[in-house]
């Protein structure tokens, strides 16, 4: 994400373009947004870097947006669309794939300490949801969502 925003900055066509993370590492939304507008921004767009429509671009993130831009009312914030599917991911994809013929197993993989990576304060690392606020939540949306290993009552059988 860093190297994609550095080459949108070297192409010189937009004011301004910074990253920020929505997990452990920062900087974090709330405070790459203040820089902005202590940069002088009068307009904000939040490009997601994800692939998948879940409940960060759902839910999370317009909620912060939401909290944060109450604080500046001068500033329009804009949530743009998430990365999402193009054809040319198919192309990285197997490119991908092609990379990965040479690497070894897992099992093999030096880890770093956790603890280096610690989620900040009133941070969690996945949206917690409880059982009840997940069902209402895949009655609402309309589709049958389910978590690898759970048991799902309205079938009776594990998933």
């Amino acid at each position: 994400m860093v190297r994609v925003a550095e080459g949108l900055k070297k192409k010189g066509r937009y004011a301004n373009v910074e990253t920020c993370n929505m997990s452990r590492l920062g900087p974090h939304f709330e405070e790459t947004f203040e820089k902005c507008v202590r940069m002088g921004a009068r307009k904000v767009l939040l490009l997601p870097y994800f692939l998948n429509e879940g409940l960060h671009m759902k839910l999370d993130i317009p909620v912060k947006m939401q909290k944060v831009v109450k604080r500046h009312s001068h500033v329009k914030l804009v949530l743009g669309n998430s990365l999402g599917f193009d054809p040319l991911l198919v192309q990285l994809v197997e490119k991908r794939i092609e990379e990965s013929t040479t690497l070894g197993d897992v099992r093999n993989l030096q880890l770093p300490d956790e603890d280096a990576y610690p989620v900040p304060h009133g941070q969690c690392e996945f949206v917690a949801m409880l059982p009840d606020d997940a069902a209402r939540w895949r009655e609402v949306q309309g589709k049958d969502w389910t978590i690898a290993g759970q048991h799902d009552k309205q079938k009776g059988e594990k998933q």
